[in-house]
């Protein structure tokens, strides 16, 4: 039992110091003794109950750790093994240009909800793609849970933060190790010739379903774009139903170039069709018995369609990835994106893109893809970063260092 300076007993744990300060000490759950201080006794005890309180509920955390301390330790820790190397420079470049300089010198603990929702605000406002925004909220996502589990913060401050997806402004791309794990992943499902297919050509999900064997020039690799499939009720329509229009404008009328990829799932495709109509008892519609890219039982492909099969896809994908790699939800129209950002990769042409893809002039097609080229561009540059041209000292080092290694030292 701890005493004042005037030998008056202050209760179990609580002493007063020479200066008259009064000094309050536990035993806590992770075995550390923290001190709590006051010149006014009613304030301490109040104080010292409290910390005892959140200990017993398991409320208090094992230290205060800032986020700019507890990066690399989560990298180096919980994401060993986990990352590809290209994921990682993404990782650091997120962390240390946007996160750190917002929240980097803050504690664990002491970031808030309205901390976070900042930061997506600012990034916002600075007009970063929506993917961008997404990355900064998982990665925030994934240190607070693992920062939970060690102790180091009581709460998830990223919780019910939504990030608005906006089809006008928002493009979904998919990135080359998405492309990778997700076409390796539909490999052998019903739907993969027409995945492949969509994102060696960048047509819109309607041209796609709307295509037929006559429309395929194999001979001039050419793609005639010639209509589109829409699923919806028109005026005089019972109920929502099929229907062929013409191409969404005029630019959309057009001869697409045919890749070898693409020919080589297309024919997979007829081949699959056959398949299909050989063991369907469904009445087709005349008008659709030629299409090539079908359902299961030969009928046409409507959107939703489409996009279950998509999500059936990263279902299965997802479950073998880590939760900060896993893919997010995407439609048909994503493989339009992917396409015409592969062309913009490779340095072809903005007018040639655009008359790929249908649109009216090259400002479109350069202004929805603008956030596109820039996070691209961002990537590029760290890669640069990563491996400098060396000099010729270095060179030379280099050299001799190898030559050394093949060299056994011979003692006198």
């Amino acid at each position: 039992m701890g005493k004042d300076l005037n030998g008056k007993e202050l209760g179990k744990g609580i002493t007063q110091r020479k200066d008259g300060r009064y000094v309050a000490r536990f035993t806590n759950r992770f075995g550390q003794r923290p001190e709590i201080k006051s010149y006014d006794l009613e304030k301490l005890k109040t104080d010292f109950e409290n910390a005892k309180y959140e200990d017993r509920h398991k409320m208090n955390i094992a230290e205060k750790k800032s986020l700019n301390d507890w990066f690399p330790l989560w990298m180096d820790v919980y994401k060993y093994g986990l990352l590809r190397p290209s994921s990682i420079v993404q990782y650091k470049n997120m962390f240390f240009k946007h996160i750190s300089p917002e929240l980097g010198t803050m504690y664990l603990d002491d970031v808030e909800h309205f901390h976070i929702k900042k930061l997506i605000n600012k990034m916002d406002k600075e007009e970063y793609s929506f993917e961008m925004k997404n990355k900064a909220r998982i990665l925030l996502f994934d240190m607070f849970n693992i920062a939970i589990l060690n102790n180091l913060a009581r709460k998830n401050p990223c919780r019910n933060i939504r990030i608005s997806f906006d089809e006008d402004k928002d493009v979904r791309v998919l990135t080359r190790e998405e492309q990778s794990i997700f076409f390796d992943a539909s490999s052998g499902t019903f739907y993969n010739n027409a995945f492949n297919c969509h994102v060696e050509s960048g047509l819109r999900p309607g041209e796609l379903f709307a295509l037929e064997e006559k429309n395929l020039d194999f001979k001039n690799s050419i793609i005639h774009v010639e209509r589109t499939l829409s699923y919806q009720k028109f005026e005089g329509d019972a109920k929502k139903t099929f229907h062929f229009g013409p191409p969404k404008s005029k630019t959309s009328h057009r001869d697409v170039p045919m890749t070898d990829q693409f020919k080589l799932y297309a024919k997979k495709q007829m081949l699959q069709k056959k398949v299909v109509m050989s063991r369907t008892n469904k009445e087709i519609d005349k008008k659709f018995k030629n299409l090539l890219f079908t359902t299961t039982f030969g009928t046409p492909i409507n959107s939703q369609i489409y996009i279950d099969a998509i999500d059936r896809v990263l279902k299965e994908t997802n479950l073998m990835l880590d939760t900060s790699e896993r893919i997010d939800h995407f439609s048909g129209h994503c493989f339009r994106h992917t396409f015409a950002t592969r062309c913009f990769e490779s340095e072809i042409r903005t007018e040639t893109i655009q008359r790929w893809l249908g649109h009216a002039s090259p400002d479109m097609t350069t202004k929805l893809y603008v956030h596109v080229l820039e996070d691209f561009q961002e990537l590029e540059i760290i890669k640069l970063q990563n491996n400098p041209v060396k000099s010729v000292d270095e060179l030379t080092q280099d050299k001799i260092n190898s030559i050394n290694k093949g060299v056994k030292l011979v003692s006198a």
